[in-house]
């Protein structure tokens, strides 16, 4: 059974950028890309570089630390030396709050 999680307000999260959200053991990223919300683990499968604060092209987000990136909407890596996908998270929006199921 899976656990239902509220994140954040979309109001937190401008178009094209993400925010950091600690819940729990997680710290995830929350991305905005065109009014559509997705969240991945904000920790870099290759290091310790922090998603959400890594610059976004289109829905590509790049690692801060070895500049490796991944697909934002299906976790895949984009470009090494990340070798190991991301892990994303059924995200759903309801009455302006973004929830995960995990």
């Amino acid at each position: 059974m899976s656990e239902r999680i509220e994140l954040c307000k979309t109001s937190d999260v401008d178009e094209g950028t993400a925010i950091k959200v600690e819940t729990g053991d997680l710290a995830l990223a929350v991305f905005n890309l065109n009014g559509a919300f997705y969240v991945i683990d904000d920790l870099c499968t290759h290091g310790p570089g922090s998603l959400s604060e890594g610059p976004i092209c289109g829905d590509v987000v790049e690692c801060d630390f070895h500049n490796g990136s991944f697909n934002i909407k299906t976790g895949e890596v984009v470009d090494p030396p990340c070798m190991i996908p991301v892990k994303t998270y059924v995200t759903k929006v309801e009455n302006d709050s973004v929830f995960i199921e995990v």
